[in-house]
């Protein structure tokens, strides 16, 4: 079985996409999910499978398209997979709460800079399966509109600390 940390797009932020908790550990629990935790409510859980990420992934995403009548994005992440995520933040220096990576399903296209607008101070990296953005003046403030990341689901580094942390702890590798 591996762990694995469930992401979800767009829950419980700014009024949409009300999903609460338990909700959510309910349906990771019916797709098989075991040991399920989740971690506050913006939509993140911890979850051991003996599926691939793929699996976990298309099963939450139908729970989830019954849940709400329509579809609702999920990033799934080994828990390896997100320590590497957050060892692999290119802003080690800038403050955790304004530096976020935004998960995707596949690697960000060469071109991905491409389009973006509404740039003032924030910098953008590349990941291997997400973007890294650092908002200086903070996320709430900010204009800027990257057309890659749009499909994605963004969480800021203590969130990604924490899952790393939980996943640690539950693996007993700390």
């Amino acid at each position: 079985m591996k762990t694995y940390v469930v992401l979800l797009r767009a829950v419980n932020v700014g009024g949409t996409g009300s999903l609460p908790m338990a909700e959510l550990k309910a349906m990771c629990a019916r797709i098989g999910g075991k040991n399920v935790r989740t971690y506050i409510a913006s939509g993140n859980a911890l979850l051991d499978s003996g599926k691939t990420a793929a699996q976990v992934k298309k099963a939450l995403e139908a729970e989830l398209e019954r849940y709400a009548k329509k579809p609702m994005g999920v990033a799934v992440r080994t828990a390896q997979e997100l320590g590497r995520v957050l060892a692999g933040n290119p802003f080690p220096n800038a403050p955790p709460n304004k530096t976020v990576a935004v998960f995707l399903d596949a690697a960000p296209a060469k071109a991905a800079f491409e389009g973006i607008t509404g740039a003032s101070r924030e910098e953008v990296r590349l990941g291997k399966r997400e973007f890294y953005v650092h908002y200086p003046d903070g996320q709430g403030r900010s204009k800027l509109k990257i057309p890659g990341a749009a499909a994605g689901t963004a969480r800021n580094m203590n969130t990604v600390a924490k899952l790393v942390e939980m996943a640690a702890v539950r693996n007993g590798t700390r």
